[in-house]
């Protein structure tokens, strides 16, 4: 690191440092997560349905892990379950791996099993973060850690990708062997992971109340976001692996694809995540936003190969972006209203992911109604497109949201 970056990472607290190494380990499955697990059943049963159904499985099982987590935090340590987290992940791929056949029935088992590993992950990850950083701090900790997420998510797709389709010959059992070693891989790498993470020292929240249901209008303006805001994951995680594989039909193009403008994305995230400070959040959110639509027009408008390519890079840029203005915009709020509100923070963090259910579940049931009634085809061209016009919405909200913050800030100090 330059010598401008040491002194910003010196102001990060020895548990928020090892929060980061942490989340740098786990990064390395994340990717095969995101992208092989969605290949794979679309190699073994050529079904964009299937893979909407296991999307939509691993939807319903975090929101109610999300819930159960509140329970478990006043008898676990946060260190035991943030680490079940992300050994889980690895237990769902290794139960995918273990189907016969790629049937409705083990996709909702290994897709709750999934939710169950991000319900954990996430609930107790936003809370980390929250609890060992401060506002001031946010854009450059989710810049530095959207570096590293995106440069091992431009290397690891590539090296898998190609060691599918090089390494073990082009037969489909050749190919789901070396996706069976992959996963014994990640699961590897998960208890690398959840050791080093036991190396800080991380207090729980409070015991107290955390299921609310009527909260201040500016955390009602925060939902908004949240649901419009799961709306697109409940298509964007899966669309490039239909897309590639549709299109390409090969993991070997899927991982090169991944890996193009990856790299770039990564610098541009790491001086963003330098410079910027929280009065640029909105600037960056709507630039994502912007990227998103256009990336989706472009693929609906050609729906081929150059159109996939397009639309790939535009989501490896838009995608960071989003990231590092969203998080830090949601954990001001929610520091500021548990001030407020005198309540746990986890209260919000449970509250929130409701939200993205909701858009989740809204977002992935607009790609299955078109491609149930209509034809898939139609939904992976279009389904994009909607979504990326209902999303620009969001710059609206979040201006609205952020002059309201600042006021209700002023008014409390």
């Amino acid at each position: 690191m330059s010598k401008i970056e040491s002194v910003k990472f010196k102001d990060f607290s020895r548990n928020a440092k090892i929060l980061i190494f942490t989340n740098i380990i786990y990064a390395f499955v994340l990717p095969v997560i995101d992208i092989f697990v969605a290949s794979y059943i679309m190699r073994n049963s050529n079904d964009p349905a299937k893979v909407m159904f296991y999307q939509l499985a691993i939807y319903t099982g975090i929101p109610i892990t999300f819930y159960l987590n509140g329970f478990l935090l006043n008898r676990f340590d946060v260190k035991k379950l943030f680490s079940l987290g992300m050994i889980l992940s690895g237990v769902s791929m290794v139960f995918m791996m273990s189907l016969k056949e790629i049937n409705y029935y083990g996709l909702v088992g290994a897709g709750l099993i999934m939710g169950m590993s991000f319900g954990l992950y996430w609930a107790n990850r936003d809370y980390l973060v929250l609890s060992t950083t401060k506002d001031k701090t946010r854009n450059f900790y989710y810049g530095l850690e959207t570096f590293f997420y995106t440069i091992i998510a431009s290397i690891v797709p590539l090296i898998i990708g190609w060691y599918l389709i090089k390494g073990n010959g082009s037969t489909d059992e050749g190919i789901n062997t070396g996706y069976r070693v992959v996963t014994g891989v990640v699961f590897i790498i998960t208890i690398i992971a959840s050791i080093v993470f036991h190396f800080g020292n991380y207090d729980k929240p409070k015991s107290e109340k955390f299921l609310y249901f009527k909260f201040h209008k500016l955390w009602n303006k925060m939902m908004q976001l949240a649901l419009l805001k799961g709306l697109a994951q409940g298509f964007i995680v899966t669309a490039p692996a239909m897309l590639m594989m549709k299109f390409f039909a090969s993991e070997g193009a899927l991982g090169t694809a991944q890996s193009i403008g990856a790299i770039l994305a990564a610098f541009v995230m790491l001086i963003l995540g330098k410079i910027s400070k929280p009065k640029h959040r909105l600037t960056i959110f709507s630039v994502g936003l912007v990227l998103f639509f256009l990336g989706s027009f472009i693929n609906g408008l050609l729906f081929n190969s150059v159109g996939v390519i397009i639309f790939m890079f535009l989501l490896l840029m838009a995608r960071p972006l989003l990231d590092i203005a969203y998080f830090p915009i949601q954990l001001k709020v929610i520091d500021l209203l548990s001030k407020i509100e005198n309540r746990n923070e986890f209260s919000y963090i449970l509250n929130h992911e409701f939200g993205l259910f909701v858009g989740r579940f809204l977002g992935a049931g607009t790609f299955l109604a078109l491609a149930f009634y209509i034809n898939a085809d139609i939904a992976l061209r279009y389904a994009l497109l909607i979504i990326g016009v209902l999303q620009l919405i969001s710059i609206i909200i979040a201006k609205q949201l952020l002059k309201q913050q600042n006021k209700l800030e002023n008014e409390n100090l």
